[in-house]
């Protein structure tokens, strides 16, 4: 029997490593070595910087997860990622070449999760707290969503203008966990994401943070990815 391979999750914007506290406990319960390291989020290309320095860290083959923001930095990893033997998505971002999160994000209305974001004089964007718990986190616990609102990184506005050059989805295997509640990427765009992909697709009723309130449903389907990897 071939051994596991390791997991790597990337948390998006507006989070944190922590983010990923249900998925990890999961997955470590059932044998796999997990990281789930902390992004900068203060351009796209220190965050990839940061996964490939997390990445030349794992002994082998490597799974690697993104929620939102987090996809759109494994996806930029593109063709060279030698140890990445799948990639999973949730309710995450995966650009095409050519593509950036603005354009994408102008194309409908502005989701309600994103309504009242505001960029400080640092240039960097944040959520309210009403957005926050009532729609970015609105399935979880109010007290659990009130926490996630109080520990949120912010991300630099310059990532939503950043284009997507080689997409790592084209060289690697995709998986894409749709979240059919969310308010802050609208489901059907994640729909088109995984079609584009040819990504085995799962749907589960979540808001955007589907890895919180949704942690087993999560571990299981990262767990269908690394059995077929």
């Amino acid at each position: 029997m071939s051994p596991l391979p390791n997991i790597l999750l990337v948390h998006g914007a507006w989070a944190d490593g922590s983010s990923w506290s249900g998925v990890i406990e999961g997955l470590q319960a059932d044998g796999y070595k997990v990281t789930a390291p902390q992004f900068p989020l203060s351009s796209l290309a220190d965050d990839v910087a940061r996964l490939r320095q997390v990445l030349a860290l794992q002994d082998g083959p490597t799974i690697v997860a993104g929620h939102s923001y987090g996809g759109q930095i494994m996806t930029a990893l593109g063709a060279d990622a030698p140890n990445v033997v799948g990639l999973v998505y949730v309710a995450a971002f995966a650009l095409d070449q050519g593509e950036s999160l603005g354009a994408l994000l102008s194309q409908g209305p502005v989701p309600p999760a994103l309504a009242h974001q505001f960029v400080d004089d640092r240039g960097y964007v944040w959520l309210s707290e009403d957005d926050f718990t009532n729609h970015f986190a609105a399935d979880v616990d109010a007290a659990r969503a009130r926490v996630m609102f109080a520990v949120q990184q912010p991300l630099a506005a310059g990532a939503f203008t950043d284009v997507m050059e080689e997409p790592a989805w084209k060289s690697r295997p995709a998986w894409y966990l749709v979240a059919t509640n969310d308010e802050a990427l609208p489901p059907e765009a994640q729909r088109q994401f995984a079609k584009r992909m040819d990504a085995d697709t799962v749907e589960v009723h979540s808001s955007h943070v589907a890895m919180v309130s949704h942690p087993s449903e999560v571990v299981r389907f990262i767990q269908t990815a690394a059995d077929r990897s």
